[in-house]
């Protein structure tokens, strides 16, 4: 089981937020490459990148920010926010973004998700956002009625590598990841599934492994950069092979 510790982007900056609110937002690092080191050097395999300036504008913003993350680390990449065209996957395949998370248009544009899957087989992820249960698009502002197993049923046939489900309700909040409702997405579909959203300590991660042991990874944010847990611990908490 892989953990994914997330680097969110505004402004140029590493931040988090409360409940994906973008007016709450805490600055924990000012050098998001410097920080994508830290996590490379503490033994993590993989990266979660999200511009969330981009989710709001639909459209690439941090991009910048972004090269110079992939410039400083050698671990693979896994990006999201505001990737909503043919054209913008291919501009961050190309500069070295491992996998694509497809949020907004995978949920209006299922047929740019197969078409990307298909062109790039493996690298294309379909993000859910949920608030209670309900898929949510566009940086986390509009909220649909889909219950978010429906949406996950429907890329069952497109090619997606994984699914990446966050719980909005808990992201950032440290209370705890919402178990029931990631256990239901990954019994919904075949397709391997990356949690998020509530991880707040060493026993959280326990849980999550204990209750869904075919999760494929977890992202972690706002715990690691307080310091809730030592990143080696969690680590060593998902290695399978122990």
């Amino acid at each position: 089981m892989i953990l994914y510790p997330a680097i969110d982007l505004k402004e140029g900056q590493c931040v988090r937020l409360y409940k994906g609110d973008m007016a709450q937002s805490t600055v924990f690092h000012k050098h998001p490459e410097l920080q994508a080191r830290i996590f490379r050097d503490s033994g993590c395999e993989w990266l979660h990148l999200v511009d969330l300036n981009g989710a709001i504008e639909g459209k690439p913003i941090n991009h910048e920010t972004v090269g110079a993350i992939l410039s400083e680390v050698d671990i693979p990449v896994q990006l999201g926010g505001g990737i909503r065209s043919f054209e913008t996957i291919e501009f961050w395949i190309s500069s070295g973004v491992r996998r694509i998370v497809l949020g907004t248009a995978a949920v209006e544009d299922p047929a740019l998700l197969k078409a990307a899957s298909k062109k790039f087989p493996g690298r294309i992820a379909a993000g859910i956002d949920a608030r209670d249960g309900k898929a949510a698009t566009r940086g986390w502002v509009e909220i649909s009625e889909i219950p978010a197993k429906d949406v996950a049923r429907r890329y069952e046939d497109t090619g997606v590598a994984v699914i990446v489900y966050t719980d909005i309700g808990r992201d950032g909040t440290m209370e705890g990841p919402n178990i029931e409702a990631t256990a239901g997405i990954v019994d919904a579909v075949d397709i391997p599934v990356i949690a998020s959203g509530g991880v707040s300590r060493l026993q959280d991660l326990k849980d999550l492994k204990s209750a869904i042991p075919n999760l494929d990874g977890i992202i972690s944010g706002r715990a690691i950069y307080d310091r809730r847990f030592d990143l080696k611990d969690a680590l060593a908490v998902l290695d399978d092979s122990r």
